[in-house]
């Protein structure tokens, strides 16, 4: 018997991730943390737009948008010269673009969320050890008091840190290594006049080339509010570094804080503009490691964000990985728990999102070496990959393959599910954007035809499908304008006014495209047929 479906060890946004998505679900879960309070740290500030989207799913993206700031682009400064200008552009069908949000925000978002659908931060609470077995997982929860209790789960998802008992725990390696510098985090105003909503990156190089000084500031909400990064002075630098083979050096350092006077140094000689730093709310010095676990699961208990992976914070990465992990996760065990998923959907986890850690590793060691100009794609694509928009899981054992792939063919298996607009409900006067329709679903089934015959069988095509599914599928028939929606009378049908589905999708005759939770393509099938369907669904569904 157990206490709860799973238990969620660490309350950051990655745990209130996890939590978020099961509750509202409907899955019992515990959320612990061994903090009496949220930290008033604006620690982790970007937001990627592929966070956005996800947190559009889950409900939450209005009240992100609301507290956050747009990131517009970055001014950039070499030994006091200007440098061009990087704006931060995508394509027009993204639905949103970078933000900055202090991470005491992010956290207050998701906790409120979770919240009213019942799940509630324990907070003074650490976990401490845990057991596995074929049934479950029995953890020991200590309170601040001392008091000891155990807690017996069919799961457990670590998302302590990079410090983590549960990584220890399990015995996961965690290899990698750390960097030599040093560096400070302030939340400070200025008063220069440098264009709001760009981030600032001044450097001085050496003769050799090489950087030997750097000041990083990133806009947070408030007038002229920044949070800068820069190099520690000798002062403030530790006489020993940690050691011993599960030390690791990374994060905020305690009893280390710099003054206003350390960071107005690095300013006097690096800003492009005069400026003094006032209404510092924080200050701390942290160090930065990069490392991956071998696995992020083992039987019935997992790993997630920086319990799994560490690294530079170059193109705030980190937490936004860690987000999705959470979202990836969660919702497999939430069909575990409600008895329709095949028993082997939470080994995909590790399949799926341990080679994204992995290169998200190894990308922000090269951009903190040498630049985002050390990858060799275009700019377009570069800035794709940043917004965490390429991400994909073509080879997911949950992935339908396409037998027929072609260039320039649309979304491929395994890819995000791209948005588009101009999609008309027969009821409602405005249009919709597919984004709009995948808000707070699980697996929604796409049919689209662009002839009344090419439609004729999508009724029977969603039944059967929705049997696979166990109920937990949502269909619609996506027609252009003229097409007589006849045939499909039963089902909701949405009219692609504009041509976007077809050019985004690039449809062409009678198509189904089945998006799971996470809004990953997770089979494409054409022409659309119910045995192709049916074995995509397999997948992930018990039959």
């Amino acid at each position: 018997m157990t206490d709860t479906e799973v238990l969620i060890a660490g309350a950051g946004p990655v745990g209130l991730t996890a939590a978020l998505e099961l509750s509202r679900r409907q899955v019992p879960c515990r959320l612990v943390d061994r903090l009496d309070g949220r930290l008033p740290y604006a620690k982790a500030v970007g937001i990627q737009p592929r966070t956005l989207e996800i947190w559009d799913r889950m409900g939450v993206a209005r009240a992100a948008l609301d507290a956050a700031v747009p990131m517009l682009g970055q001014l950039t400064y070499v030994n006091g010269g200007e440098q061009p200008r990087l704006d931060l552009s995508l394509p027009e069908q993204v639905p949103y673009g970078f933000a900055a949000l202090p991470q005491y925000d992010t956290e207050r978002i998701l906790e409120e969320a979770a919240a009213r659908h019942g799940t509630r931060i324990e907070r003074s609470t650490e976990l401490v050890s845990f057991t596995q077995d074929a049934d479950g997982v029995t953890s020991t929860l200590r309170t601040r008091s001392g008091e000891e209790t155990e807690v017996r789960s069919r799961f457990l998802i670590g998302c302590d840190g990079a410090h983590s008992i549960v990584r220890k725990t399990l015995g996961l390696s965690f290899e990698g290594g750390a960097l030599p510098e040093e560096y400070m985090l302030a939340d400070v105003e200025v008063d220069w006049d440098l264009p709001a909503g760009y981030s600032v990156r001044s450097m001085h190089r050496a003769d050799d080339g090489t950087v030997n000084d750097i000041l990083v500031c990133i806009p947070l909400p408030g007038r002229c509010r920044y949070r800068m990064s820069m190099m520690v002075p000798p002062e403030l630098s530790p006489r020993e570094q940690p050691g011993g083979p599960d030390a690791v050096a990374h994060g905020l350092e305690s009893g280390r804080a710099p003054g206003l006077e350390h960071i107005q140094a690095v300013i006097d000689r690096l800003s492009p503009r005069p400026t003094t730093a006032s209404a510092m709310r924080w200050s701390s010095v942290f160090r930065i490691s990069h490392r991956l676990v071998d696995r992020y699961g083992d039987g019935r208990v997992f790993v997630a964000g920086d319990a799994a992976h560490i690294h530079p914070p170059t193109g705030a990465q980190g937490m936004n990985t860690g987000i999705q992990d959470a979202c990836n996760l969660a919702w497999k065990l939430a069909l575990v728990a409600n008895g329709t998923a095949r028993p082997t959907l939470p080994a995909s986890y590790d399949a799926e999102r341990r080679p994204v850690g992995e290169e998200v590793v190894g990308r922000t060691l090269r951009h903190a070496a040498h630049g985002v100009q050390a990858d060799p794609e275009d700019a377009a694509t570069v800035m794709m990959r940043e917004a965490q928009l390429l991400i994909a899981y073509p080879d997911s054992p949950l992935t339908e393959p396409d037998p027929s792939p072609e260039p320039g063919s649309g979304p491929a298996p395994g890819d995000r599910a791209p948005d588009c607009g101009g999609l008309m409900d027969e009821i409602a006067a405005f249009p919709l954007r597919l984004h709009d329709l995948l808000r707070e679903r699980d697996h929604v089934l796409l049919l689209y035809a662009d002839s009344s015959d090419g439609a004729k069988g999508f009724p029977e095509l969603a039944e059967g499908a929705e049997e696979s599914a166990h109920g937990r599928l949502l269909t619609y028939c996506v027609l252009p304008e003229q097409v007589d929606a006849g045939h499909v009378v039963t089902l909701p049908v949405l009219r692609d006014c504009r041509g976007e589905f077809r050019s985004q999708y690039a449809s062409d005759g009678p198509t189904a495209f089945l998006v799971r939770p996470d809004g990953h393509l997770s089979a494409r099938v054409s022409p659309a047929d119910a045995g192709t369907l049916a074995a995509a669904l397999r997948r992930v569904f018990a039959a």
